[in-house]
C-alpha cells in the first residue's frame, strides 16, 4: 500500500478524512463549548500532546510489524520513505537500552511464549517497565508480579479497578501488571 497524499489537504490522504475529522474531534472536543473558538495557546498544546500520542502509536506499530517480519524497506513503502530513512527513523532507539542493576532485557520472546516468560520472571520479582522488538524490559522487586497482555481496545484506566496497572503501551497491545504482595521467589 502506498499513501498518496492530497495536494488540497498535506499530510491527509484520500479517504483519510474520516479519520482525520475524528483526530480533530478528539483535540477540539475539550477546549469549549460548542460552536466557540478555543483558545489558540490551548488547541497548540492540545495538538502537541495528540502528536506526541500518534508518534508513539506509529514508533509501536512499526516495531509491531517487524516483530511480525515485515522488512524495513515494506515498512518504508507504507511511510513513503526510503528503506534507510524508516530504518533510522524508527530502527534504534526503542531497541537497545543498557542493562542496569535492577532491570535486564528478558526476551528473546514471542507473542507465543512471552506470557509464559513473564509469569516466570514475574513469580521472581521481576515486572515489566517497557518493551523492545522480540523483549521485555523488566525491573527487579522484592515482591511476584502478574503480567497481562490484552489488545488495546478499551481505555488503559480500564483495568485499573481490578488492580492492573499499565505497564507498557506496545500497540496494538497493553501490557498489564498486578503486584500480588507475596515475596519474590528466589532465582536468576
Amino acid at each position: 500500500m502506498t499513501v498518496t497524499p492530497d495536494p488540497a489537504r498535506p499530510g491527509v490522504a484520500p479517504g483519510d478524512e474520516a479519520l482525520a475529522d475524528r483526530l480533530a474531534h478528539v483535540v477540539l472536543g475539550p477546549l469549549g463549548a460548542a460552536g466557540e473558538a478555543p483558545d489558540a495557546l490551548a488547541l497548540v498544546e492540545r495538538a502537541a500532546q495528540a502528536h506526541a500520542a500518534t508518534r508513539d502509536l506509529l514508533q509501536q506499530a512499526v516495531l509491531a510489524a517487524r516483530a511480525d517480519g515485515r522488512s524495513w524497506a515494506a515498512v518504508g513503502e507504507v511511510l513513503g520513505l526510503t528503506r534507510q530513512a524508516a530504518q533510522q527513523r524508527f530502527g534504534g532507539a526503542s531497541e537497545d537500552a543498557g542493562p542496569e542493576a535492577q532491570e535486564r532485557w528478558l526476551g528473546p520472546v514471542t507473542a507465543f511464549d512471552e506470557m509464559h516468560e513473564l509469569e516466570i520472571a514475574g513469580r521472581q520479582g521481576w515486572r515489566t517497565v517497557g518493551a523492545g522488538m522480540l523483549r521485555h524490559r523488566v525491573a527487579r522487586t522484592p515482591t511476584q508480579w502478574e503480567h497481562r497482555r490484552v489488545l488495546w481496545s478499551r481505555p488503559a484506566d480500564a483495568y485499573e479497578g481490578d488492580g492492573w496497572v499499565v505497564a507498557v503501551r506496545a500497540f496494538p497491545w497493553l501490557y498489564l501488571v498486578r503486584d500480588t504482595g507475596l515475596p519474590a521467589e528466589p532465582g536468576a
